[in-house]
């Protein structure tokens, strides 16, 4: 038996840790799966080993691991089988057509933290390279469902929103759910952090009120009032998913098959009936032209018949970001001013009242074309912001809320135009890093606003945008960066000198 010394760190999976002199004498490398046992309880995980973290006759085990071996303080490893799903992603780098239960065996695999970082990196690859056919991205799919929570409401239809991402500013979710609910639909709408971005839907929320609750309690909140605005990493829904994203991240890659089960198996986990799917188009984001949009169009609505969930997909454009704001207290302010009716950018109201619009159409409470004015009476009148006040409270938060409460980063600094003329190209990618190097989303205060957009006007020496952080130095950074390239150009501007004054 070994002597437990426990690492209060979450990893993200199953491990644990050997002295490397250990692991030899037993036989073990690092990377090996190892069945961890003690009394009343045992677990699978990978080995790692280390020549000093870990004494001889000791054993690290990580929190993931620790938590389903119940705390022991001594345990017994031994070699594991590999799992069969291993094979399974070895015919899939063959280009072998997989079969549902082969689907489902790696699926369950990556939930239950079966396979190695190494094995998952291998089974994401050969889903880049090799696309999935219709019936396995279905398969896959409704594994990835039935792995984890789902919800069942007693009330329908449900709706949901997704947006395919690519595009700054995209805080449209924070007036299409309150519109949606306040016309008497149901709308769980479970959200994502920022992974590359300056701020997700739930670090956006978060400002507001609490966004992390159980599957459980979205249902009994749902339909209390109508709709939430949640985290969905705080639940048990598709969990293969987050796992999978978190995969792809590391490898940068994006596997066709994958982004279709991801962005389906969430819907089909929290009950929706309808689904529309914002689709930004243009230059810097996951689709380049409208023919690309097309294709995905298509490939969505098919796979949400093959599900029973009716989709509709919305192309928008993506060549901008969505409103003046980047960062999550910034873009939270922006979309409460739309909501007190004080104003506020005409491509956030547009956007937000065309796609809840749709909703508003496929729930049946407006007809065919009157979804958008049925969206705006809404806005106008005061309903949705009555309405998030109502989530904003269920969930725990301060429902006086007002857009003039939010606190932006003190430390701001402007980027001035060095010419005059009209705005002519727009970097959307400089601007969201802009927004991190200030310290978004971390820092929920810190981001961006644009004070001039595509084919605007702008004097020499007035702002094109500002920046904000908490931080007088990550401010400081920002502005350096912002300078060194600027990420947006006005007509006539130098862009770059050669030869640099370096080479000189």
């Amino acid at each position: 038996m070994l002597q437990v010394r426990p690492f209060d760190i979450e990893i993200g999976q199953h491990k644990v840790m050997l002295n490397i002199e250990e692991a030899r004498e037993r036989g073990l490398n690092a990377g090996d799966r190892v069945r961890v046992r003690t009394k009343g309880a045992a677990t699978t995980a990978i080995l790692d080993t280390t020549s000093g973290m870990v004494k001889l006759g000791e054993i690290g085990i990580f929190t993931e691991a620790l938590k389903d071996l119940k705390d022991p303080s001594t345990v017994d490893i031994l070699p594991a089988p590999k799992p069969a799903s291993l094979c399974y992603i070895k015919s899939f780098m063959d280009k072998q057509k997989l079969s549902e239960d082969q689907i489902r065996s790696i699926v369950q695999d990556i939930v239950d933290n079966n396979l190695s970082d190494i094995e998952l990196a291998a089974y994401i690859t050969a889903s880049y390279i090799h696309d999935m056919d219709s019936q396995e991205v279905e398969w896959l799919t409704k594994a990835m469902i039935e792995t984890g929570e789902r919800i069942h409401f007693d009330t329908h239809p449900v709706m949901d929103k997704h947006s395919i991402g690519g595009v700054p500013g995209n805080k449209v979710s924070l007036l299409i759910v309150p519109i949606v609910a306040a016309a008497g639909l149901l709308i769980p709408k479970t959200s994502s952090r920022a992974i590359t971005g300056a701020g997700g839907t739930a670090d956006l929320m978060e400002i507001l009120a609490p966004v992390e609750f159980s599957a459980a309690e979205i249902k009994e909140l749902t339909e209390k009032v109508g709709g939430v605005i949640v985290w969905g990493g705080a639940t048990n829904i598709a969990p293969a998913d987050d796992k999978l994203i978190k995969a792809e991240y590391a490898l940068s890659i994006d596997p066709y098959s994958q982004m279709l089960a991801s962005i389906m198996a969430k819907k089909g986990a929290v009950g929706a009936d309808a689904v529309v799917v914002d689709m930004p188009v243009g230059p810097g984001t996951k689709l380049p032209t409208p023919e690309a949009g097309r294709t995905l169009a298509k490939d969505l609505i098919d796979l949400g018949e093959r599900l029973g969930i009716r989709v509709e997909c919305a192309m928008t454009f993506g060549g901008s970001p969505v409103g003046r704001t980047i960062g999550p207290a910034l873009e939270v302010k922006e979309a409460l001013t739309v909501l007190e009716n004080k104003g506020g950018p005409n491509s956030l109201k547009e956007k937000s009242l065309s796609l809840a619009g749709i909703l508003l159409e496929m729930g049946g409470v407006a007809g065919r074309g009157d979804g958008y004015s049925a969206a705006e009476e809404i806005l106008t009148s005061g309903k949705a912001l009555e309405k998030l006040k109502q989530i904003i409270e269920i969930q725990g938060g301060d429902p006086a809320v007002k857009s003039e409460d939010i606190v932006t980063g003190e430390n701001c600094e402007d980027i001035l135009a060095p010419v005059g003329g009209y705005v002519v190209a727009f970097y959307n990618k400089r601007l969201v890093e802009l927004a991190r190097i200030a310290g978004a989303p971390a820092d929920k205060k810190a981001g961006v606003t644009i004070h001039k957009k595509m084919g605007e006007r702008v004097k020499k020496g007035e702002p094109l945008i500002s920046i904000c952080s908490s931080s007088d130095w990550e401010l400081e950074s920002a502005v350096k960066d912002a300078k060194r390239q600027m990420p947006i150009v006005v007509e006539g501007m130098l862009l770059e000198r050669y030869p640099r004054i370096t080479e000189l």
